[in-house]
């Protein structure tokens, strides 16, 4: 026993030395390659740091990756201006570290700060300026920056502008547009990677280059093909849009004693098709009422207009929800922001600044429809659901603007053809493998119930919703990606995959499901 224990505290010793002698090399070449330097051990963090647990906790959003036996970086670099970026790339390059890059930390997978292998992650939460140029309609923002912190600085410039991204404040820049991500106005703008109009990137040889000095090819790989297999995108200049200075929204809500089932049979045909100012996202959930189990679907809105002429609208496209005016409330964009991130109706914009984020257990996956469920498919599914009794579908309606953009104009290729997307959630609070087992195992369960009314070869993905059973990556090579690669991008996957032979062909910026050169052999 004494033996073993020697051994064990030998190797952690060696570890801890070998990470130790890591930190210097690296600090070394962080030092020589970073003009203006700056104070090094504030934006440098090594295992033995005093802050290095609450840095690498700080944007962890998912608690399965925020255990003990998580793999953690030998160092936390959280650059403050873009020569630190510059430094950190050639730096990682020359210790031979793997380099991930995080800015929100909202990647469902954590794959942007987890690792098998010895890693380094470069936060990006520093990096967060935004300036709204409104004579131009455009802003530049950070890749640290948060969609609240965006939406914050348009509404103080403008009334009248905004941007089609996410819901959920605390997401961060970098990821969500280099993904594809979306939002309530999709239906009426695209995704929020539609509306990106230049870009400024760090390249594996360290160089800064706006959209000019890359490309149009790596400009379009990182418009959706995710700009961490690419370099580190430091900024991107977005476009904003027009809305109303008034806009609506309600909630409805039915149970299955309550016409359910003929209120979601019905939102298949019209959610997608309706007026582009409209967004109406269904949830469908499991629950116990009155001692009785059932499923509720809640649709929750955004109209581009006032209540008048949606209860119109809604009354001639479809009746069968009977809304009322009084169902409606009426208020500025800024407060739908508020509303739509689950904030009190009366919370002040200001809200939208906080990072704050209650981090709970959870797996996500996703789908795509493109023909209507059955009612007779949709009570079968009811029965699944009930059984299963934890997993949500969230069904958001495509449609209107996304029908019109082509799927080879980003690598996002989810467009006409799709009536909307699924995401499959679960969450949980209990820690532990069992548990994590278990409500993984339900919610995969439900994915499988779910393949006869889901596209199909290949059954599509969304790249955002990133879902390691869709495929991993091991070695980096071609055949590893293609597995994942068709699913999240379809034909656009060999274009990605070209981009990255050209920018990339060794393979630096690499994830569990980044995209690979062509060139890798395992």
């Amino acid at each position: 026993m004494l033996l073993l224990l020697f051994l064990l505290v030998l190797n952690f010793s060696s570890s801890w030395a070998d990470s130790d002698s890591v930190y210097k090399s690296f600090l070394q070449c962080f030092r020589n390659q970073s003009k203006p330097l700056g104070q090094v051990s504030n934006i440098i963090f090594s295992l033995s740091n005093s802050s290095y647990s609450s840095v690498l906790q700080a944007y962890v959003r998912n608690a399965r990756f925020n255990s003990s036996s998580t793999p953690k970086p030998v160092i936390i670099v959280t650059p403050l201006i873009e020569s630190h970026v510059s430094a950190t790339v050639i730096c990682s390059r020359n210790v031979g570290f793997q380099l991930k890059i995080r800015s929100g930390g909202h990647d469902f997978e954590g794959l942007s700060y987890i690792s098998d292998k010895p890693f380094i992650i470069l936060d990006m939460f520093n990096l967060r300026s935004i300036s709204i140029n409104l004579e131009e309609e455009s802003a530049w923002v950070g890749a640290g920056a948060t969609l609240g912190e965006l939406y914050y600085n348009i509404w103080q410039k403008s009334k009248v502008h905004g941007f089609p991204g996410g819901v959920c404040p605390t997401v961060g820049i970098g990821g969500h547009i280099s993904g594809g991500g979306y939002g309530t106005m999709l239906r009426k703008y695209g995704l929020s990677t539609d509306n990106v109009l230049d870009a400024k990137i760090v390249d594996v040889n360290g160089k800064i280059l706006d959209r000019k000095g890359m490309g149009e090819e790596l400009f379009w790989a990182i418009r959706g093909g995710g700009g961490a297999s690419f370099g580190v995108v430091l900024a991107y200049k977005i476009k904003l849009v027009l809305v109303p200075e008034t806009v609506t929204i309600f909630t409805s809500e039915r149970t299955l004693d309550q016409n359910a089932t003929d209120i979601v049979f019905r939102w298949q045909s019209v959610a997608p098709t309706i007026n582009n100012n409209l967004f109406m996202r269904m949830v469908l959930q499991p629950l116990r009422r009155n001692k009785q189990k059932t499923v509720r679907a809640s649709i929750s809105s955004l109209y581009l207009g006032d209540a008048d002429s949606l209860v119109k609208l809604l009354g001639k496209d479809f009746p069968e929800l009977g809304l009322k005016k009084e169902d409606c409330m009426e208020m500025s964009w800024i407060e739908s922001v508020v509303w739509w991130a689950n904030f009190d109706h009366a919370a002040s914009p200001d809200a939208l600044l906080s990072r704050n984020y209650i981090v709970h257990f959870f797996k996500r996956k996703s789908d795509y429809v493109q023909t209507p469920i059955s009612k007779d498919g949709l009570e079968w599914l009811w029965k699944r659901m009930i059984e299963l009794g934890e997993p949500e579908l969230v069904l958001n309606p495509y449609g209107g603007r996304m029908n019109e953009i082509k799927a080879t104009d980003i690598p996002m290729p989810h467009r006409a053809g799709n009536l909307f997307k699924i995401q499959y959630t679960v969450t949980w609070n209990a820690a532990g493998t069992e548990a994590e087992r278990n409500y993984t195992t339900l919610v995969n369960t439900l994915h499988g119930y779910m393949t006869p009314f889901v596209s199909k070869n290949p059954r599509r993905a969304f790249f955002p919703y990133r879902d390691i059973d869709n495929g991993i990556s091991k070695t980096g090579t071609y055949e590893e990606g293609k597995v994942y690669g068709l699913k999240y991008f379809n034909q656009n996957f060999e274009r990605l995959v070209d981009v990255k032979t050209a920018v990339d062909p060794e393979n630096f910026f690499r994830n569990e499901q980044s995209i690979p050169p062509r060139t890798r052999k395992a």
